[in-house]
């Protein structure tokens, strides 16, 4: 599987089928690729902020691709004209030749537009088997049964937030790491905004010392290979 990172929490996972996780690209000052220029077979949403929801529909109607998303978040996108796979945290389902598992995540989520906000059902990541298992977290603060998320699917790399503020920080990532025993992982959700600088250099490090895991950076547009 070819793993691309888009920028901020969007990757590009080119297995079985092209799944296209969390595609803030239009306004996003670290995108690597236009939102016209994606080709993709699905396109998952761990949830509805506006920074990992970002082009969903576009992107989804331009391939005819469904969107994969909790209840909330699909059925608000199918109202704009997609198809959309809409399922729950602990379920499993198989689209195309990938099979997706909606996991826990600790986040908020909401659709904020034209001064409302709506709710957005709960905030999600997933366990995405197309040729490889890759686990991406959304946005989350570090929880100890990321244990059985190891210990149930055992994805060979995940996709973890190291910004802070918002979500978990290199701290805390470290520890998800060590609770996950992936042997690879990449961090994801960091210096996008002022809020959430940080040195991917020092959770590497981090990571090498505290786990017998491997943190891989990369930069926007960059791939690595898995399997």
């Amino acid at each position: 599987m070819k793993v691309t990172w888009l920028g901020h929490a969007a990757f590009l996972l080119e297995g079985k089928d092209r799944i296209l996780v969390d595609p803030f690209l239009s306004g996003n000052p670290m995108a690597s690729m236009k939102a016209e220029d994606v080709e993709c077979d699905i396109v998952c949403v761990t949830h509805a902020h506006g920074d990992h929801y970002g082009d969903a529909v576009a992107i989804a109607k331009g391939n005819d691709a469904p969107i994969v998303a909790i209840y909330e978040v699909a059925t608000m996108a199918q109202a704009l004209g997609p198809d959309i796979v809409g399922m729950n945290i602990g379920g499993s389902t198989k689209v195309g030749d990938t099979r997706i598992t909606m996991t826990n995540a600790i986040h908020s989520s909401c659709f904020v537009g034209d001064g409302k906000i709506e709710a957005g059902g709960n905030p999600a990541g997933f366990v995405i088997d197309s040729g490889s298992r890759v686990y991406h977290s959304g946005d989350t603060g570090v929880f100890g049964d990321m244990r059985l998320i190891g210990e149930l699917y055992e994805p060979e790399l995940a996709l973890l937030p190291i910004g802070d503020f918002y979500t978990m920080g290199i701290r805390e990532a470290t520890k998800a790491v060590e609770l996950l025993s992936t042997p690879t992982v990449i961090p994801m959700h960091y210096n996008t905004f002022e809020a959430i600088q940080q040195d991917p250099r020092e959770f590497k490090n981090s990571v090498s010392m505290k786990t017998s895991s491997e943190a891989v950076i990369l930069k926007p547009g960059e791939s690595y290979s898995l399997g």
